[in-house]
């Protein structure tokens, strides 16, 4: 083994454990790229390596491609490639709000493009990869600098209603993707070598396939020089080296079988951590961002990558949610309960963009069916009801209520257990200070009866 400490089954169960939250990440970020850019017979796929999907309708209950889909802005797909070349991304002037949004292969942001970070003015930006060294960047408004080989793109684009469909639609294909050879009209560079993809696999993640697949990954992943600033990640990949992953050829069946089930063991333990972490999460912040903001947090950025895949930092949008009501149900149930959120007035949610409560079941975290096609609801939704004092009352449940002005502010639930996801885009520094606070899932008030 190179390392007669690794013998020992508990240090090897210790680092599987570290190993799988750190790696979790990655494996997620797979399982959504391989169906979408690898996989052409997936009905998924975007169309490869180098191009965009958009999306410029709202998702419905249809939709399962990410779990907790964001209801607010439609998307555009894509994922880059970066072993040969950069790539140039081009955006339009527009008067919307919109982000594209550079993610590596483990999750952290490369940087954004849009209307918070960049402006509202027509741009390019470069996108290089970590063995891109000393690329002009003059002709560009920015460079997004990855320290990933493969990296993905989940650009959102504001949506006014159905009516916006035809202009959205013409924004979307003006949003362009160029390898910078082609951007400067030189000689294209050698195409680099095609992998032998894995076939993704949703028990993957729960046995000791998953090293094998984070082993092949990692190519994609050149380590960090020596002395770099994510000193626990070099040395976790070294230990992790030691058995065999990272290095190209992680084959479990050469471990002896003591070895193989102290992995085992670590895996478990890093699937409870996680789920213990992801249950007492209720906020986004310090889930999502750059490199260098989530610094080596490694079981907060697993945590979001299991609660909400591609999510914004809480400077682009602030995510919270419910889940518990008031009455400490976990999670809250709508099968025999009904709820109200009250927002008192002056405590609307701050948002220079716009905010919207999204309905997901569980466990899918997917969007819920339901008479109305209302999936979310927020300051766009139309006709929307505020209280004489100036609040808002949003009635969260099954059944349709009996009252109009209850109707117009009903969020459909499923006939079961749920969570409700709020995103804010562009909070105020009172929701990132802490200074605003969500209110609680109360139970429905005895004035309301259900419609007959």
């Amino acid at each position: 083994m190179g390392n007669p400490a690794l013998v020992d089954p508990a240090t090897v169960r210790r680092t599987a454990a570290e190993g799988w939250i750190w790696g979790f990440s990655l494996l997620e970020n797979y399982r959504t790229m391989y169906p979408q850019a690898i996989d052409e017979a997936d009905p998924r796929y975007v169309g490869g390596f180098g191009v965009f999907r958009h999306y410029p309708k709202p998702f419905t209950p249809a939709n399962t491609d990410v779990v907790t889909p964001n209801n607010d802005t439609p998307y555009s797909w894509a994922w880059l490639d970066l072993r040969a070349e950069p790539w140039v991304i081009e955006v339009p002037a527009m008067n919307r709000y919109y982000v594209i949004p550079v993610h590596e292969l483990d999750t952290p942001y490369v940087g954004f493009v849009g209307s918070r970070t960049t402006g509202q003015e027509a741009g390019r930006y470069l996108v290089t990869g970590p063995r891109h060294h000393d690329v002009p960047a003059d002709g560009f408004d920015g460079v997004l600098r990855a320290d990933t080989e493969l990296v993905g793109i989940l650009g959102r684009t504001y949506l006014a209603g159905p009516e916006d469909v035809p202009e959205l639609e013409r924004i979307q294909g003006r949003y362009r993707l160029l390898p910078l050879s082609a951007d400067r009209g030189t000689e294209p560079p050698p195409a680099p070598h095609e992998p032998v993809w894995p076939v993704w696999r949703e028990e993957i993640r729960d046995t000791l396939e998953f090293f094998v697949l984070l082993d092949f990954l990692l190519g994609f992943f050149p380590p960090r020089p020596a002395g770099s600033a994510f000193p626990a990640e070099q040395d976790l990949r070294r230990r992790l080296a030691e058995l065999g992953i990272g290095v190209g050829d992680f084959e479990p069946a050469t471990l002896t079988a003591e070895l193989r089930e102290s992995i085992a063991q670590g895996i478990a333990d890093g699937r409870a951590e996680l789920e213990r972490a992801a249950a007492g999460t209720v906020g986004s912040t310090g889930l999502f961002g750059t490199r260098a903001e989530l610094g080596e947090d490694f079981l907060a950025r697993a945590v979001g990558a299991h609660m909400g895949l591609y999510g914004l930092p809480s400077a682009e949008a602030w995510y919270g949610g419910w889940a518990a009501d008031s009455e400490g149900n976990r999670p809250p149930d709508a099968s025999e309960r009904d709820y109200v959120l009250r927002f008192p007035p002056g405590k609307l949610p701050p948002a220079r963009f716009f905010w919207s409560a999204t309905m997901y079941r569980l466990p899918e975290r997917l969007l819920v069916d339901n008479p109305l096609q209302r999936y979310s609801i927020g300051d766009r939704t139309p006709g929307l009801v505020y209280d004489p004092d100036g609040g808002l009352t949003l009635h969260v449940r099954h059944k349709r209520p009996a009252d109009a002005d209850h109707n117009a502010n009903w969020l459909p639930a499923p006939d079961g257990p749920f969570t409700v996801v709020i995103r804010l885009y562009g909070p105020d520094q009172a929701v990132l200070d802490g200074s605003w606070t969500l209110p609680v899932l109360a139970l429905r008030g005895p004035e309301e009866e259900d419609q007959a």
